[in-house]
C-alpha cells in the first residue's frame, strides 16, 4: 500500500478565500467508501487520475455521479464517495466566504450540492485538472492552483461585512456562540441575520454551529488517532455529555465517533505539511 497526504497554504491572492489545499494519493487500498463530511468548507475536488465516485450525496433526491472535478457546497449529511484502490487529486478547502470571489456565486447557492467543477468554474474547471496532472511534483501542482485561482480571485464581490464578522466568530468560538449573540453584535435583527447568513453561507447561524462543533471534535479525534476519551471531548467541544456528542456525531457522520474512526482511519491521517516548502525547493 502507497499513499501521500499533503498540506500546502495558499498564495496571498487566494488566502482570504481558500484556507488550505490538500494533496492525496493512495494506491493497493482494498475497495471501499470514504465519507465525505460535513465541515465549515466548501469543497473543490481536482482528480489526478482516476475521476470521484459518488455514490451518495448530502442530498437524497441527486443520483450517484462520476467527477472530474467537483465543487460540493456546505452540508449537514455525509457524501459517501467510492474508492477502488487508486485515487490521487487536490482538495480545496473553500470559505464560504471566498464563494462570491472564487466561484462568482454565494455559498448559499451551492447549499447541500455536489456539482460538476465545470459547471460552476467552466473551462478552468479542465484547466486545473489537465495542469496539474502533468506536473512533477506537489509543491508544483500547487502552484498550478494558486497561478490558475489567483487569475480568477475577486470574480464576484464578497459578502456584507455583518456576514462575514458572523461568520468567522461562529468558526473561531467552535459553534459555542449562539444566534441571538450574533445578532446583537452585528445589530441586525436575529430573523434578518438569518436570512442573508443563508444566502451567503447556505446554513442558518443554528446549524453552522452544529457544523462548526462536529468539525472542532472530529478533528481532535482525528488528531488523537482515535485515542480520544469520548467524556472529554465532548467537553471540550461544548456538548453536554457524552451521549449528545454521540447523538451529533451520528447524525452529522452517519456513525458514532468510534464507528467512525474504525471506518475511516485509512482516510483521516494527518497531512504533511508543506507550508515551507516554497522556500525550499
Amino acid at each position: 500500500m502507497e499513499s501521500a497526504h499533503v498540506r500546502w497554504r495558499p498564495a496571498p491572492a487566494v488566502r482570504p478565500h481558500a484556507a488550505f489545499y490538500t494533496g492525496y494519493a493512495q494506491r493497493g487500498l482494498p475497495p471501499g467508501r470514504h465519507r465525505g463530511l460535513p465541515s465549515p468548507y466548501l469543497t473543490l475536488v481536482i482528480t489526478l487520475d482516476e475521476p470521484l465516485r459518488v455514490a451518495a450525496h448530502p442530498d437524497p433526491a441527486a443520483p450517484p455521479g462520476v467527477y472530474d472535478t467537483l465543487v460540493g457546497g456546505l452540508h449537514t449529511t455525509p457524501a459517501l464517495i467510492e474508492q477502488e484502490g487508486t485515487s490521487s487529486g487536490i482538495q480545496i478547502a473553500l470559505s464560504p466566504l471566498g464563494a462570491r470571489a472564487l466561484l462568482g456565486l454565494p455559498a448559499g447557492e451551492l447549499a447541500g450540492a455536489d456539482l460538476d467543477g465545470a459547471d460552476v468554474l467552466g473551462p478552468l474547471a479542465a484547466e486545473l485538472r489537465e495542469r496539474a496532472a502533468l506536473a512533477a511534483s506537489w509543491p508544483d501542482r500547487f502552484r498550478v492552483v494558486d497561478e490558475l485561482l489567483t487569475r480568477r480571485a475577486d470574480a464576484g464581490g464578497a459578502p456584507a461585512p455583518e456576514v462575514a464578522f458572523a461568520w468567522r466568530r461562529l468558526c473561531a468560538t467552535g459553534g459555542a456562540v449562539s444566534p441571538a449573540e450574533l445578532a446583537a453584535q452585528t445589530g441586525w435583527s436575529g430573523r434578518y441575520l438569518a436570512r442573508r447568513f443563508g444566502v451567503e453561507i447556505g446554513l442558518s447561524p443554528k446549524v453552522a454551529a452544529r457544523v462548526a462543533r462536529f468539525d472542532r471534535a472530529r478533528r481532535l479525534l482525528q488528531d488523537a488517532a482515535g485515542a480520544y476519551p469520548l467524556a472529554e471531548l465532548a467537553v471540550a467541544c461544548g456538548y453536554y455529555d457524552q451521549a449528545h456528542l454521540t447523538r451529533e456525531f451520528a447524525a452529522l457522520a452517519g456513525l458514532p465517533p468510534a464507528r467512525w474512526w474504525a471506518a475511516e482511519f485509512r482516510n483521516v491521517q494527518s497531512p504533511v505539511d508543506l507550508a515551507a516548502a516554497d522556500s525550499a525547493v
